[in-house]
């Protein structure tokens, strides 16, 4: 798998990079488009394609140095996969690394979730997403894509935006005031003040690419109508890293398709825009 950015090696050394990729190419219990395994490649690929200057914060974060590590490769099962990437990530948060996972499906994220919740005290979990993932269980696994936002509720509180999709069942887990509907959205701005106010010191954001409107990104194995634009998630973003501590992220269900590599651009232009935000955005 290749690395993230076409930059010199002194800028990908693990040894002297502040920023590690942790790659999760799993996709076993998605339930409508497969190909999410195909999306940490296609992410890193189009990455070679980024000007790599961000206007927004006039930086160059890569000279932070980004090393993409080797992926976690215990895909057997999804319980396995996570507790292999929740050492990964354990592991790398040991070493003073600034950790993002890029998926596969959503499941990716229980591990480095855990990981990060043994880390940082006073942690919160802001998801963004189209689906509220509040299934304890789903075909016979806590561990699957529906349920990683259970998991998540089992070792910090969660803030959700953008939901747009649930079954009744997840109303009981669900806390509406920490909720901020894609309909809620609409015409108004207030909703990032709602979020923000209800962080805590240290923040990790997971990133589900159906939490974006497929007319911006199609590519993504659960695709619904009514989501994010750009600007709504980066205004979010950078309001987050103003009031909190952003300690890490992922990005996951990119789904990949030669119809829409814009996607693929998407996604990685996201991932380098996060992190010169949490770097320069000040």
């Amino acid at each position: 798998m290749r690395e993230f950015g076409d930059f010199l090696p002194e800028f990908t050394m693990e040894e002297t990079s502040e920023i590690v990729i942790l790659p999760i190419p799993y996709d076993g219990t998605s339930t409508y488009q497969k190909g999410a395994d195909k999306g940490p490649e296609a992410l890193l690929e189009s990455s070679f394609n980024l000007e790599f200057y961000d206007i927004l914060t006039g930086s160059e974060v890569f000279r932070k140095g980004i090393h993409t590590a080797l992926p976690v490769d215990e895909l057997s099962s999804p319980e396995s996969m996570a507790n292999e990437a929740k050492e990964r990530v354990a592991q790398l948060l040991e070493n003073n690394k600034f950790v993002v996972s890029i998926g596969g499906e959503h499941s990716v994220s229980i591990g480095p979730i855990q990981a990060f919740a043994e880390k940082y005290a006073n942690l919160s979990i802001l998801q963004l997403d189209a689906h509220s993932d509040l299934r304890d269980s789903y075909l016979g696994s806590k561990y699957n894509h529906a349920c990683v936002m259970a998991r998540a509720q089992d070792v910090a509180p969660i803030l959700q935006v953008g939901i747009r999709s649930m079954e009744t069942c997840e109303l009981e887990r669900m806390d509406m005031n920490r909720v901020v509907f894609a309909h809620q959205m609409r015409n108004n701005s207030d909703w990032i003040e709602r979020v923000i106010n209800q962080l805590t010191e240290n923040v990790y954001i997971t990133i589900d690419l159906d939490g974006f409107d497929p007319a911006y990104l199609p590519a993504t194995g659960t695709p619904e109508p009514g989501g994010m634009d750009w600007w709504q998630a980066v205004d979010l973003i950078r309001a987050v890293n103003k009031k909190a501590n952003i300690v890490g992220f992922d990005i996951v269900e990119l789904c990949p398709s030669p119809h829409h590599k814009a996607s693929d651009f998407f996604a990685a232009k996201l991932l380098y825009q996060i992190l010169s935000i949490k770097y320069f955005d000040i």
